[in-house]
C-alpha cells in the first residue's frame, strides 16, 4: 500500500495493522540481502518505497522499477558516421573515376554542423535496461556504396559509389562524384540522402563532370572532368572525444586531386593505377580508379561515437568499443559493432 505520510501519536493511541503499514513500513529504509531477498519480501512494491541492497545500494521504488537514490540520469550526445563509398573504377581514354561520397553523417552535438545544417539533432536519454545496437557500416568497394551505421533509432546512409566508365556518381549519405570522358555531355555527381526530421540532409551531393559544387556538410565525392579533376569534398570537424577531428571526407577523382579533410582518399595520379582507399572509421570516400581500367578505392569504414557525462552511469557494452574520458565527459568510440546499455 502507499504511504500515508506523517501521524503525531498520542499517548494512549493503538497502533493498528494499517498504522504500521501506511505509516512506518513504507517509509522505513528495508534492508536486504540482495535483489532476490528484496523481491520476495516485496512482490508488489508501491512507489516511494525505499530499501537499501548490498547489490545495488539504496534505492526508491519509482512506480515501475527500482532506481538509485541520486543516480544521475545520462543524457547522450553521438556522432554516427556511415561507410563512405567506393571510388569509381575508369574506363577507356580520359574517363577516370569519379569519387565515392562520404558516408552519411549526424550528430547532436550542440555547436557542430550535422549533415548540412547548422542545427545539431536533440539528445537522447536512454531508457534504463535497454540494449541499443550500434552498428558501424563497412566501406563500399569499388564503384559501390558503403554500408548504413545505426546507433538506436540515428540510421545514417553509407557513401555513394563513384562514377565509373563515364557515368554519374551514386547516390548516398554524401553523393559519389561522376566520371568524365572528354566529350561535352555532362555527368552528374550522385544526390546526397534527404531525412525527414532536421537537419534535412547527412551529406553534399558528388560534383558533376564539369563544373563543382561541393560543400562543406559531409564530403562529396570529387569529379573527373574531361583533363582536369575535383577534389573531394570536406567533412565536419567535431570534438566529441575531446579533440577536434574530421570525419566523413569526399573521395578525389582521378587525376592529382585531393580526397577530402575527413578520411577521403585522392584519386589515382593516371592510367591503369588502382586509387588509395578512404581511411577507416571515419567514413570517407575511396578515390576514384585511373583511366584505362584503374580500379577506384574503397571506401572507409564508418564510426559510432557517444558520450554522456562522466558522472553518469558507466554503459556495459559488446563489440569492445573504446572507452575514454575528456574533461566531464566518458566517451565510447564504437569502431566496430556491438551493443550499450545503460542501468540506472
Amino acid at each position: 500500500m502507499a504511504g500515508l505520510g506523517r501521524k503525531t501519536w498520542s499517548a494512549g493511541d493503538t497502533l493498528t495493522a494499517a498504522d504500521v503499514n501506511g505509516y512506518l513500513m513504507d517509509q522505513s529504509v528495508m534492508v536486504f540481502a540482495g535483489t532476490a531477498a528484496r523481491a520476495s519480501a516485496i512482490p508488489t512494491p508501491s512507489a516511494g518505497m525505499v530499501a537499501y541492497s548490498t547489490a545495488t545500494g539504496l534505492q526508491v521504488y519509482n512506480g515501475s522499477a527500482w532506481v538509485n537514490v541520486g543516480q544521475n540520469i545520462p543524457v547522450l550526445e553521438y556522432v554516427v558516421v556511415a561507410g563512405g563509398g567506393g571510388g569509381g573504377t575508369g574506363g577507356s581514354g580520359i574517363s577516370g573515376g569519379g569519387g565515392g561520397g562520404a558516408g552519411g553523417y549526424r550528430s547532436s552535438v550542440q555547436g557542430e554542423l550535422s549533415g548540412g545544417s547548422a542545427v545539431a539533432e536533440l539528445r537522447m536519454i536512454p531508457v534504463s535496461g535497454t540494449s541499443y545496437t550500434v552498428t558501424v557500416g563497412a566501406g563500399g568497394a569499388a564503384t559501390a556504396n558503403g554500408s548504413n551505421s545505426v546507433f538506436a533509432t540515428v540510421t545514417t546512409l553509407g557513401g555513394g559509389g563513384g562514377g565509373t566508365t563515364a557515368g554519374n556518381g551514386l547516390a548516398g549519405g554524401s553523393g559519389g562524384g561522376s566520371s568524365g570522358r572528354g566529350d561535352s555531355t555532362q555527368r552528374l555527381g550522385g544526390a546526397a540522402t534527404s531525412v525527414v526530421i532536421q537537419p534535412a540532409t547527412q551529406g553534399t551531393k558528388g560534383a558533376d563532370s564539369y563544373g563543382a559544387g561541393l560543400g562543406t556538410a559531409g564530403g562529396g565525392g570529387g569529379a573527373k572532368v574531361t583533363t582536369t579533376t575535383i577534389n573531394g569534398g570536406d567533412g565536419i570537424e567535431s570534438s566529441i572525444t575531446g579533440t577536434a577531428t574530421y570525419r566523413g571526407g569526399g573521395g578525389g577523382g582521378e587525376g592529382t586531386s585531393t580526397g577530402g579533410q575527413g578520411g577521403g582518399a585522392a584519386g589515382a595520379t593516371a592510367g591503369n593505377i588502382t586509387a588509395p582507399s578512404g581511411t577507416a572509421n571515419t567514413g570517407g570516400g575511396g578515390g576514384g580508379g585511373g583511366s584505362a581500367g584503374g580500379a577506384g578505392g574503397a571506401g572507409g569504414k564508418g564510426v559510432v561515437i557517444i558520450r554522456t557525462l562522466a558522472t553518469a552511469p558507466t554503459a556495459t557494452t559488446t563489440g569492445s568499443p573504446t572507452v575514454s574520458t575528456s574533461g566531464d565527459y566518458r566517451i565510447y568510440t564504437f569502431n566496430d559493432s556491438g551493443t550499450i546499455t545503460w542501468t540506472y
